[in-house]
């Protein structure tokens, strides 16, 4: 069965299927990346809970950078984030993003709790 939450006619914010959550991309509010990674990562925070998921469940994460040369600014947010041991498998590329303002954003798929 796929169940899928807070769904408009364009997407779905959280989608889950066979014990694994799919959240939307997630972007974030500020001026610096440093900013911008930790409100994405709060509002990741926020739909890992509501899929009954968390932080140390997750399974992949693919992180688009407006620019590169923000690498550094943002793996120290997510260093910081991400529970000791239970580092996901990531990618990090550079892409044009939905708004100039934004920086980052971030994608999840994580394991549900049993």
């Amino acid at each position: 069965m796929i169940e899928r939450l807070h769904t408009s006619n364009r997407m779905s914010k959280i989608v889950k299927h066979n014990g694994v959550a799919y959240l939307c991309g997630q972007v974030g509010a500020g001026d610096s990346v440093a900013e911008q990674t930790a409100d994405c990562l709060s509002r990741v925070d926020e739909l890992l809970t509501e899929a009954g998921s968390d932080r140390e469940h997750i399974l992949q994460a693919v992180i688009w950078l407006a620019d590169m040369a923000d690498f550094v600014e943002m793996n120290a947010v997510w260093d910081a984030w991400v529970p000791q041991g239970h580092a996901p498998a990531r990618a990090c590329g550079e892409a044009r993003l939905a708004r100039d303002v934004l920086k980052v954003e971030i994608i999840v798929t994580a394991a549900i709790k049993d």
